[in-house]
């Protein structure tokens, strides 16, 4: 069982997460999931997707609500057909397998966050990228950057607002999962609650900073981070 001194330092890493995703609009897992995954492997994924559901919320209360329905829609019917993989992937695979696919999905975040790949919301890029989120958002809570990778195009605010409907309609999709499998347990939820405090701190945090802050340095800033962390994540996996 988790301590909850464990529980409240990886708090902080959620502080940092939710500053980075209210500032870009994604980001919160990426940040936080390699601590999680190193210091409490347990809580994961449903601690995070506790916490996947409480952001976008409060976005979509406090900011615009300029949401691209059109693709978000195929996207979100996309990750419902393959959420049941995602919620298999965390019955079936060990926590160490669980904890390199985390590692190998922030790789991939961080590489695909600076790419210069320009990819349009067609309705085949945005059922990809709902199908790529249904598993990954699901067995690694880690599903918001690739519809961010194509709504790069849209406006800041644009971006944000689809993406929280994304994650919180998301989020509510895996978290049903797990709980009707079985996967999602009161330790995670505790977690989750726990770590609600800190998330609203660092969204406060990067209120009065999202207009000075350059989104593009930003980026390439959690890009870099995340590749550290996620050889560090994986060579845990593969070498403890």
């Amino acid at each position: 069982m988790t301590s909850l001194a464990t529980v409240l330092l990886l708090g902080l890493a959620l502080f940092a997460g939710s500053f980075v995703q209210s500032s870009i609009g994604f980001g919160m897992a990426i940040v936080a999931a390699p601590f999680v995954v190193l210091a409490a492997p347990e809580l994961m994924p449903g601690a995070l997707l506790v916490t996947t559901l409480s952001l976008p919320v409060v976005t979509l209360a406090h900011g615009p609500r300029d949401i691209a329905w059109h693709p978000l829609g195929w996207a979100l019917a996309a990750r419902l057909v393959t959420m049941p993989l995602g919620v298999a992937a965390v019955a079936m695979l060990s926590t160490r397998l669980i904890s390199a696919l985390v590692g190998v999905l922030i790789l991939i975040t961080a590489v695909a966050s600076v790419t210069t790949l320009d990819i349009r919301p067609t309705r085949g890029a945005a059922v990809a990228a709902g199908a790529v989120a249904g598993v990954s958002g699901t067995a690694a809570s880690i599903g918001g950057p690739f519809l961010a990778l194509m709504l790069q195009r849209e406006s800041p605010a644009r971006q944000r607002a689809s993406l929280a409907v994304f994650l919180a309609v998301g989020g509510l999709m895996a978290l049903a999962g797990l709980a009707v499998a079985g996967q999602f347990h009161w330790q995670q939820a505790r977690a989750g609650l726990t770590w609600l405090p800190f998330i609203a701190a660092g969204y406060a945090a990067a209120a009065p900073a999202r207009a000075h802050l350059d989104q593009g340095r930003m980026q390439r800033v959690v890009a870099a981070f995340c590749v550290v962390a996620s050889l560090s994540v994986i060579a845990r996996a593969l070498f403890s």
